[in-house]
């Protein structure tokens, strides 16, 4: 139900599952795992795995903190993207792979949830794309931040809100990994 006319097919986007974003994020190797399993999937249906690395003054490329966690690694010829901003689109060749590629829906997931997830389902979702987060592949750590919500919650409520998103010719929605539909095409 895209908005794009001629972008019948679906990219999974791992957002920032690096060393430095995650390592003490709340069920970390739950969602790791959980990951690795929804890669393979999307690997053997054909469904292009984008991966997207942001980099800062805490994330300086080639370190090990801004290197992808290892238990996730990008195969030759999958797109890797670095990213300065919070939403993946932003300065980025984000939306020309994609529209190369003909995808008009996205499967998001990674870290972290209350920033860099949730930016980037808001900008692909009021570009026109189908957006789908993968409920149980996404986390964040505990900011500590006095009135913020620990990081079990801002999961809750990201997948209860992000449920419920629907707007004129596209959808957005939310699924656990082993439910996620992945269609090339």
């Amino acid at each position: 139900m895209t908005t794009f006319t001629n972008r019948p097919s679906t990219a999974l986007l791992v957002i920032d599952m690096q060393n430095g974003v995650v390592a003490g994020a709340h069920r970390r190797e739950e969602v790791v795992a959980t990951l690795a399993g929804l890669v393979a999937r999307a690997r053997g249906e054909g469904v292009p795995v984008v991966w997207v690395r942001h980099q800062d003054a805490a994330l300086v490329p080639g370190t090990r903190a801004w290197r992808l966690v290892p238990e996730l690694v990008p195969l030759p010829g999958e797109s890797v993207l670095d990213k300065e901003y919070a939403d993946a689109f932003e300065a980025t060749e984000l939306e020309s792979l994609l529209a190369g590629a003909g995808i008009g829906r996205i499967v998001v997931t990674g870290a972290a949830t209350d920033v860099c997830v949730r930016s980037t389902l808001h900008s692909g979702f009021a570009r026109g794309y189908d957006t789908v987060l993968v409920s149980d592949a996404h986390t964040t750590e505990d900011s500590g931040a006095e009135g913020v919500p620990g990081p079990a919650a801002i999961i809750a409520h990201t997948n209860l809100y992000w449920s419920q998103q629907v707007a004129p010719g596209r959808v957005g929605g939310t699924a656990e990994a082993a439910e996620v539909v992945l269609t090339a095409g």
